[in-house]
Formats: C-alpha cells, sequence, structure tokens
C-alpha cells in the first residue's frame, strides 16, 4: 500500500477501491475497511436522528408557543417529515431507529434544547421523553395539541 488512511483517507479509500476491483484482497487494509463501513450507516443514523430533532423542536414550538404558530414553522415540518420518509424509503433498516429508545431519547433531547434555545422555555418545562408516537410525528396531517388540551 502507498497511501495511509490517516495521512489522505482520500487517497487511501482511492487506492483500496483500486485494489478491490483487481482482485488484490491480499493488499487490502480490511481493518479500516470494517470502520469505514460502519462509519457509513453511523452517518446515516446520525443524518435521520438530526432531522427527527429537527421535526421535534418545531412540533413542541408548534405545542408550546400557539401564538406563534405559522407558515415557516409548517413547512419545516412538513420539509422534515418528507426528508425522514425519503431516507426511510432510501435506507429501510433505519426504521428501527424509530423503534431503539436510545436513538429516540438522544433525538428528543437535541429537539427540546433546540426548543428552549428558540422559544426561551426552560428545558424542562418539556417532556423528559417523547409523548407522541412515531406514527403521528411523521403523519402528513398531525399536529399535537396544546397540554392543556390534552
Amino acid at each position: 500500500m502507498t497511501a495511509h488512511y490517516e495521512a489522505d483517507i482520500v487517497a487511501w479509500a482511492s487506492e483500496q477501491a483500486r485494489l478491490l476491483r483487481s482482485g488484490r484482497f491480499d493488499l487490502l487494509d480490511t481493518e479500516h475497511i470494517a470502520e469505514e463501513i460502519e462509519d457509513v450507516g453511523k452517518s446515516e443514523q446520525r443524518e435521520l436522528a438530526s432531522r427527527m430533532a429537527v421535526l421535534l423542536c418545531h412540533l413542541i414550538k408548534w405545542q408550546h408557543q400557539p401564538a406563534r404558530q405559522g407558515a415557516s414553522w409548517l413547512a419545516t415540518i412538513k420539509t422534515q417529515r418528507e426528508r425522514v420518509q425519503r431516507r426511510l424509503r432510501q435506507t429501510p433498516s433505519l426504521g428501527q431507529c424509530l423503534h431503539d429508545a436510545d436513538w429516540l431519547a438522544d433525538a428528543w433531547d437535541d429537539a427540546r434544547d433546540a426548543a428552549a434555545k428558540e422559544t426561551g422555555i426552560a428545558y424542562e418545562k418539556f417532556p423528559e421523553c417523547c409523548p407522541w408516537r412515531m406514527e403521528d410525528v411523521l403523519s402528513p396531517d398531525w399536529l399535537p395539541l396544546l397540554p392543556e388540551l390534552r
């Protein structure tokens, strides 16, 4: 190998692809290849979590700031729902994340944190766990009710 993983990952990746295509399996950097393959999955999960956090943040704001509800928030909610659904269609195994309590807790915490910063409402005022079913969160016509109307 002439390209080293730590020194230039792009050159390393090109070299590894060339070695794979030419059948030179004995020269492959299998440990780093395995890490990179795992990182692809983690990257997809991070993107989904980021989109979910933005969606949940806007749903929190919608619920807790009814006087500020407007077309911009609805547009963000619609866009994030569509992008989450697209990710799930393109990578069906990501659907497991929506049923993983730890993954969902992380996305919810990120949403609560962003909502607290954007609204000025104390983080602790928002529910500790996501109070909504994922089916509702992703439903195109669903919006949360005001806390006192539940």
